[in-house]
């Protein structure tokens, strides 16, 4: 391959120890640097504190402005030979201006989990209170949707999403890839059972299926407390807002502690992880950290959805409240059936999320698609349509605020 130069836009430049998105962009960029890439990473964001350094020459972090045309003047300076969005909002945002700057540009979209399906499951949830009646056809899932065809490859990290769009919306896969989070090495803990003390749970707050996530543990809590009163509950999670700091209560051992330093820290001193998500989609970072640092956990259907497959959880899962606790508590106190439960997370890593299983084709699917990228979009005839009448909304709206920020 002669590819050389990549751009990633970006909502925000990625943050790895704040969100489960930051870590699986950086796993996006090794890959890409490995296939020998010189990467521009261009947002319209600021760079905060937590913001990933790169020390490589080959990454480089460059700001753009929305609604200017700025934009399309870099990007034919660079001429990436692809582009990566990093959500389908970036895609709408920026889209438009590629295709006219850059066409022959192979364009990737990062779904990092389908906003549709999470968006209509938060619905559900707010309406019915249960996710039986799950109605997928909404603005999100036709901008979402739109934005897909569009690109030539989009990059699907569950492969419960991926059965959901190639058989219920009947994709095309040759414009979809599956290709999880995933670990390079598995390193088993070394901390015992006897050694862990207290239950955790994690997760970025600006991420509302984790602030609802906090608001079930509040529930099932007590149950918990009262079989095993010296235990504690520890919910760690970046940019903690004021209504998540007024449910910490030393005295019933509900503590909220903010942004966490060290996942692996935290982690291997903590005996079980708690996660009854209640809403959410792709797969979560918390609980693929938790396998990794020989932390077992309880979570909910949701939460284990795309991950084990056909292979036992390394806890338990139940939506359940009841059957929750109780399972958090056995699990707690019963040291055997901790070890197994450690010891199948292992498994599910060596099954499941070994980079090796990922790297090569992935590689080998974007060199196919950039080698016969014409043929390509000509299959992909929906793609050529959204481009022609969908986007058009869209570019013409920007053109008109480029225009009124001139004056």
């Amino acid at each position: 391959m002669k590819l050389k130069n990549l751009v990633i836009i970006g909502t925000v430049f990625p943050e790895p120890n704040s969100t489960a998105a930051g870590t699986r962009m950086l796993q996006l960029i090794d890959l890409f640097l490995e296939m020998d890439f010189k990467i521009k990473f261009l947002s319209a964001a600021s760079l905060s504190e937590f913001s990933h350094p790169f020390d490589d020459d080959d990454v480089e972090y460059l700001p753009i402005k929305l609604n200017d045309d700025s934009f399309d003047n870099l990007l034919k300076e660079i001429s990436p030979e692809i582009v990566v969005y990093d959500r389908y909002i970036s895609e709408e945002q920026f889209g438009w201006r590629v295709a006219k700057s850059c066409p022959e540009a192979m364009t990737i979209l990062e779904t990092v989990d389908l906003h549709f399906l999470r968006k209509a499951r938060e619905n559900s949830i707010k309406k019915n209170g249960n996710l039986e009646h799950v109605e997928f056809i909404t603005d999100v899932f036709k901008r979402e949707m739109a934005s897909i065809f569009r690109c030539d490859l989009s990059l699907i990290i569950s492969d419960y999403e991926m059965t959901l769009l190639t058989e219920k919306f009947k994709l095309d896969a040759s414009i979809l890839h599956y290709i999880p989070m995933f670990v390079s090495e598995i390193n088993k803990s070394t901390i015992p059972f006897s050694e862990r003390r207290d239950f955790v749970s994690i997760g970025n707050f600006l991420h509302e299926p984790n602030w609802q996530t906090v608001l079930q543990l509040k529930k099932i809590w007590p149950s918990i407390k009262s079989k095993i009163p010296e235990a504690k509950l520890n919910i760690y999670g970046a940019y903690l807002p004021e209504k998540a700091k007024q449910l910490h209560n030393e005295k019933e051992g509900f503590l909220i502690k903010g942004r966490a330093n060290s996942v692996q820290e935290i982690f291997e001193k903590s005996r079980i992880l708690l996660a009854p998500i209640p809403f959410g989609a792709g797969i979560k970072g918390k609980l693929l950290d938790s396998m990794m640092y020989g932390l077992p956990n309880v979570t909910s259907e949701i939460g284990a959805e795309g991950m084990h497959g056909t292979l036992p959880w390394n806890g338990e899962i139940t939506d359940d409240f009841q059957q929750f606790g109780v399972a958090a508590i056995d699990l707690y106190k019963n040291e055997n059936r901790w070890n197994i439960a450690q010891e199948n997370g292992y498994k599910l890593l060596e099954n499941r999320f070994q980079k090796v299983e990922f790297a090569a084709s992935f590689k080998e699917k974007i060199e196919e698609i950039s080698k016969n990228l014409k043929p390509h979009r000509d299959r992909n005839f929906l793609g050529q349509i959204f481009q022609h009448q969908s986007l058009q909304s869209t570019k013409y709206m920007s053109l008109w605020i480029t225009e009124k920020n001139k004056n």
